[in-house]
């Protein structure tokens, strides 16, 4: 039975590496993986999922109120797709993320999204709020904060390095991100005095 998945990570804990292995073994069996990124990421009209270890993949683009069922069913329709991976999966709306459930109930073709659970201000996003609730199967990819712990939290820093705490939940700057420990992300945002109670 066709599932949707939901791997969930820090900033640059892999996801979008493991989304392009996942997609290449896929095509290596002889099957077609459909890939999808945001809009928000375009580059001269082209969707590219990047990842930092320098591979990357072209992929369908997803903008708000875009009918993804519709999308997957039309390309399904013209050639078998076998499973689709959605990249920057935070950035789905709350009923295109019902689409992708659709798209595994109704058209049995499992969905597998890559994305941030949290903003940089320990908010969940519309697209991770929704995943979380109806996904079939979730799936924590993790990364390490500067002190070793397990990073869950990200900030947002400015080009000289201060800790942003207001903005737009969605914002494709050039601001640095960094992943922390929860106890770091408080510290750093300034919820918790550096030098307070251990």
């Amino acid at each position: 039975m066709a599932k949707l998945y939901f791997s969930y990570a820090a900033m640059n804990a892999g996801k979008s590496t493991l989304l392009l292995q996942a997609a290449y073994n896929y095509r290596e069996r002889g099957m077609r993986p459909l890939l999808y990124t945001s809009a928000l990421y375009v580059e001269d009209g082209i969707g590219l999922i990047s990842s930092r270890i320098g591979i990357s993949e072209p992929a369908e683009l997803y903008s708000a109120g875009d009918d993804l069922y519709q999308s997957i069913r039309d390309q399904h329709e013209e050639s078998k797709v076998d499973c689709v991976f959605v990249d920057e999966a935070q950035f789905l709306e709350r009923e295109q993320v019902w689409q992708l459930a659709r798209v595994s109930d109704r058209l049995r073709i499992p969905v597998m999204c890559f994305g941030l659970r949290t903003d940089f201000q320990g908010k969940l996003f519309p697209g991770s709020m929704e995943l979380l609730a109806i996904a079939d199967v979730m799936r924590e990819i993790r990364t390490i904060c500067t002190c070793g712990a397990k990073a869950t939290m990200v900030v947002r820093q400015s080009i000289d390095g201060r800790v942003l705490t207001d903005g737009d939940q969605v914002s494709i700057e050039k601001s640095v991100y960094l992943s922390l420990c929860r106890k770091h992300w408080e510290e750093a945002v300034g919820r918790w005095p550096v030098k307070g109670p251990e």
